[in-house]
């Protein structure tokens, strides 16, 4: 069935501020210079030098001001106007033949305003000839004036010209950042600039020396490299750039080294030149269409069956779904690009038609949305749009339907599993990243800068997964291949959703190479220690939340099939005992509700525990450190038990001072602990000082002798001055006396005392005087209601005249 080409009207000019004017100029001036802006809703007007005003129109489509600039006949008009490809507002560029710049922006409020104004040739060294903007850079042609060369390497007038280039970049709000300018081609011709989306063309003008007039050049910053091509003899030749380095091309040198580029030719006799997304149109006198495209190769589109009546005559060029359209005068001819055959030609009702370029991709409104990937057309009648109309009772599928449709068949033919894709399927998980990026934005919703951000890392995966398959199948070094792969498959595991297959697949991994899954892991979760025997993360929280999530909660998985947290426990607890316990108290404070630490299952310690052996088996050591760095009371009390049982006590001292001030009840429960030990044994005294320090300050001292009379030890016999021989030696005010003054207070108190025992602690300034030696007398426990108590206890207190017990 034939297609129909059609032509209609996407929107009115009453559209656009300033509509009157834009019809105005439109109908009436046949060299204005339209442009269009990449978001597709600003026009530009630029007429040339010594038309009447305004010179400068700039109309947006829907709310915004237009912009309006003229200019006295003392002070010309801009060279060239065109707009910049930012994203966050639409900015315009104006560059004058004198080197003046200004940048226009169109920020939150309404209008337009001046952002920033510069000079690309300083001091009137040269005059601009051409201008263009390509990839962030501006890019000119300027022409030197007598003098700035050096005399004996003067080179001749037809060379009098170079290529410069600097980057133009958005700065914040309101602000732009201009680099320094740098010498891209010396020695040169004229040359007329016209930029694609990639690419720069330098193409011959009216006054280039007829010896090189056949000559273009294509400049592609990105790969760093210029194309040199002569259409007519079909040759091309590539030189690469080192910018880094400040590498750049002198044109004399460049073709002394390419001798068939300089046969005698013709100039180009080129009508229209038009830049489009798969190179550079041109139409001859004759009615040739050719394309150049960005390799340097050529080749011929087709003829109108209407040739350009002279130089005068407008022309325009456009590409569209495969489409070449040509608009000479008021015909529009429709050619297909791959046969030059021609499909339609219509004749317009005006001669002053322009073909737009297409919006930027990821930059398209609502309307562009309805254009169906045709071409835009402007006139003074309105904004019009050529396409090829569908046969009706033929449904197309959408853009986004064909991608998921196509990926399924790609992920099956890879995939090992029985189970037929859907595109259902494939819209839904998460793992299928690659086209729900490019739905995205086929569908308009997500910049090509955005795509290759997301993107990026996968692509940079696939190429060396599949470079690694290869070198697998050769045999080439296998041990490292299949660590590689191990890698890259965990890699992979870690972003998806761990259920089902894929927790089976990362447990055989796991089984199968331990070390490489757990490197995998490392670079995952980004984990550093930080010089204190500790772990640190950067790794995002989504990352943590599929690590310590318990997948297998309430379903049933195979034996053997650990969740993704307990798979780490156990593999760390093979390859590095040590770093499980630092391991399990970061997670700990990655944990977030309903999956981490605060969840509503097992802590995690206790998960780190269950993977490790069943209680009775774990190694004693490893388990301590779980405990204690567990933060959970009852774990911190089992472990300082154990490390008591094991008369470790230093080290429950320390457990117990590195809970510090924020556990007071923790803290208070293992002094009670250990002060029961000292009342009991003399082991503890060597680490008095730390008990000291762990002890509450909140603690009276009648307290802690309440304390220690309820842990001392039963007396078997009556006391005794002296202890026996072999046996435990009584607790003594020695040590009782520290342990004392730390529950008391820092000064002696001015008013009654509040203790029975409270004025031992406080020293009288001098020693009592001596007693007068004689007979002792026999002590009367009456005197002493206070000793009476504890000589009646049988707590083994001992009470002598040496001064050392009491």
């Amino acid at each position: 069935m034939k297609r129909a080409g059609t032509l209609r009207l996407l929107l009115d000019l009453s559209n656009f501020s300033g509509a009157a004017r834009l019809r105005e100029l439109l109908a009436g001036d046949p060299a204005v210079r339209v442009r269009c802006s990449p978001d597709g809703r600003h026009l530009l007007l630029l007429r040339p030098p010594g038309a009447p005003t305004p010179q400068l129109l700039v109309a947006v489509r829907g709310s915004g001001a237009e912009l309006e600039r003229a200019w006295p006949e003392d002070h010309p008009s801009p060279l060239d106007a065109f707009f910049l490809p930012w994203p966050a507002r639409p900015a315009l560029v104006l560059v004058w033949e004198s080197g003046i710049t200004e940048v226009w922006g169109a920020g939150m409020e309404l209008g337009w305003r001046l952002l920033q104004s510069t000079e690309l040739c300083p001091g009137g060294e040269a005059r601009v000839v051409a201008v263009a903007a390509v990839r962030g850079r501006l890019v000119w042609c300027e022409e030197l004036q007598s003098g700035t060369e050096d005399p004996v390497e003067r080179p001749a007038a037809a060379f009098n010209y170079r290529v410069c280039v600097r980057t133009l970049e958005p700065s914040g709000e309101a602000g732009t950042n201009l680099g320094r300018t740098r010498v891209l081609l010396h020695h040169c011709p004229p040359f007329g600039l016209l930029a694609s989306r990639k690419d720069l063309f330098l193409v011959p003008t009216a006054t280039t020396w007829p010896g090189v007039a056949h000559i273009l050049l294509i400049w592609s910053p990105s790969k760093g490299k210029v194309i040199v091509s002569a259409p007519c003899l079909g040759l091309s030749h590539s030189k690469i750039l080192n910018p880094r380095q400040g590498d750049t091309w002198d044109f004399r040198t460049l073709l002394r080294g390419l001798p068939g580029l300089l046969s005698p030719r013709k100039p180009l006799a080129v009508h229209t030149w038009a830049p489009a997304p798969q190179g550079l149109l041109l139409l001859d006198f004759g009615g040739t269409v050719s394309l150049v495209q960005s390799h340097g190769g050529t080749r011929a589109v087709g003829t109108l069956q209407e040739a350009p009546a002279g130089p005068e005559g407008s022309a325009a060029l456009g590409i569209f779904q495969g489409t070449l359209a040509c608009v000479l005068g008021n015909t529009l001819e429709l050619l297909d690009m791959g046969s030059g055959q021609l499909l339609e030609r219509k004749v317009l009702s005006t001669d002053r038609v322009y073909l737009l370029e297409p919006p930027a991709p990821g930059m398209k409104d609502e309307e562009e949305m309805d254009i169906g990937g045709g071409l835009r057309i402007l006139s003074a009648l309105g904004l019009f749009c050529v396409g090829w109309e569908a046969p009706q009772g033929l449904e197309l599928p959408s853009a986004k339907d064909l991608v998921f449709e196509e990926a399924c068949i790609y992920y099956q033919r890879r995939s090992l599993r029985g189970a037929q894709l859907t595109p259902e399927e494939l819209r839904q998980d998460s793992t299928f990243r690659a086209p729900q990026a490019l739905a995205s934005i086929l569908q308009g919703h997500l910049p090509p800068s955005t795509l290759l951000t997301t993107l990026r890392a996968e692509l940079r995966d696939y190429r060396g997964l599949e470079k690694l398959k290869t070198q697998l199948v050769a045999g080439d070094d296998e041990e490292a291949g299949w660590t590689e792969l191990a890698e890259h498959e965990v890699a992979r595991l870690l972003r998806t959703e761990l259920t089902g297959d894929q927790l089976v697949q990362l447990n055989t991994i796991f089984q199968a190479l331990p070390t490489a899954a757990w490197g995998a892991t490392l670079r995952a979760l980004q984990l550093q220690p930080d010089g204190n025997g500790r772990l640190r993360s950067q790794a995002p929280p989504d990352v943590w939340k599929k690590v310590l999530g318990d997948t297998t909660a309430g379903k049933e998985t195979p034996n053997g099939i650990l969740p993704p947290f307990e798979l780490l426990c156990q593999c760390l607890c093979q390859l590095e005992p040590r770093w499980l316990p630092p391991f399990v108290e970061l997670a700990q404070q990655q944990g977030g509700p309903g999956w981490g630490a605060g969840g509503p299952g097992l802590p995690l310690y206790r998960r780190a525990l269950a993977v490790i052996g069943e209680e009775g088996s774990r190694p004693e050591t490893l388990e301590l450190e779980l405990l204690l760095g567990s933060g959970r009371p009852k774990a911190v009390l089992q472990a300082v038990s154990q490390l008591v049982q094991k008369e470790q006590w230093e080290r429950a001292l320390e457990a117990g001072l590195a809970l510090g001030p924020s556990s007071p009840l923790l803290r208070s429960e293992i002094f009670k602990l250990l002060l029961a030990q000292f009342a009991q044994h003399r082991q503890l005294d060597a680490h008095l000082p730390l008990l000291c320090r762990l002890c509450p300050p909140e603690l009276a001292p009648d307290e802690l002798l309440l304390l220690l009379q309820t842990h001392l030890p039963d007396e078997v016999g009556p006391p005794t001055p002296f202890p026996e021989p072999g046996s435990e030696p009584p607790l003594t005010v020695g040590f009782l006396k520290a342990l004392l003054e730390q529950t008391g207070a820092q000064g002696r108190p001015s008013g009654p005392v509040l203790s029975l025992y409270e004025d031992i602690l406080w020293d009288p300034g001098t020693p009592p005087p001596t007693p007068p030696r004689g007979p002792m007398s026999t002590l009367q426990v009456s005197d002493h209601p206070g000793l009476e108590v504890w000589a009646t206890s049988g707590q083994g207190l001992c009470v002598t005249d040496t001064g050392n017990h009491l």
